[in-house]
């Protein structure tokens, strides 16, 4: 039994960019793979990165305050023969500022965004709790106000259950004990330890 013979395979010349077909006999096939260098059809386009314009106010933001801090140092007048100074410490908080500042702008040009924390339980739906800020600046302003007649012994005790009743201790009676431990105790430290004297007001005297 034999084959029957096959008709000659014909190619067809295409313009370029179109795609090329081959004849065989009464068939015809067509090649529609892209062209070397062209984007398949149906292929995304690579998304231009996005910019956090936060991320960029920020690092304007350090980098400003870090040149200022560096300029600012340099204008200060050296008194004694102090083999440091004080020029070293600004020159280096503000030489880390600016540098931390270009990393950053760096960094959100090229589109790197922060990703939330995976334990973060903040609901972003929920309006701000003003009361509880009203709270919060109203014991600040007390302690302000009276922290000369009181002292700080008080007015620290004062600001530490008042920032815990701001925002929703039930426990007053401990929280007035805590302070009172965490402010007495911080008024010795700064007495005593670096021989600062915070203001005792009415317990002057005593402590």
């Amino acid at each position: 039994m034999s084959t029957p013979d096959r008709p000659p395979t014909t190619p067809v010349t295409t313009p370029a960019g179109t795609p090329a077909s081959t004849q065989t006999g009464d068939q015809m096939t067509v090649d529609t793979s892209p062209p070397d260098g062209a984007t398949p059809p149906g292929t995304a386009q690579p998304e231009a990165p996005e910019r956090d314009l936060a991320q960029l106010g920020l690092a304007a933001l350090l980098v400003v305050v870090g040149v200022y801090t560096v300029y600012d140092a340099s204008t200060l007048t050296v008194g004694f023969a102090d083999p440091v100074g004080p020029k070293a410490f600004p020159y280096v908080i503000g030489t880390v500022m600016t540098l931390l500042g270009a990393l950053l702008a760096v960094a959100a040009l090229r589109g790197d965004v922060p990703e939330p924390d995976s334990g973060e339980d903040i609901d972003l739906s929920q309006k701000s709790d003003w009361l509880t800020v009203a709270k919060l600046v109203g014991v600040l302003v007390f302690t302000i106000a009276t922290v000369d007649f009181l002292g700080w012994a008080i007015t620290g005790a004062v600001l530490f259950a008042g920032a815990t009743w701001s925002l929703g201790s039930k426990t007053p009676v401990r929280d007035i004990l805590i302070g009172v431990v965490l402010s007495v105790g911080s008024w010795y430290a700064f007495h005593v330890g670096l021989g600062i004297p915070l203001t005792p007001g009415i317990l002057d005297g005593i402590l």
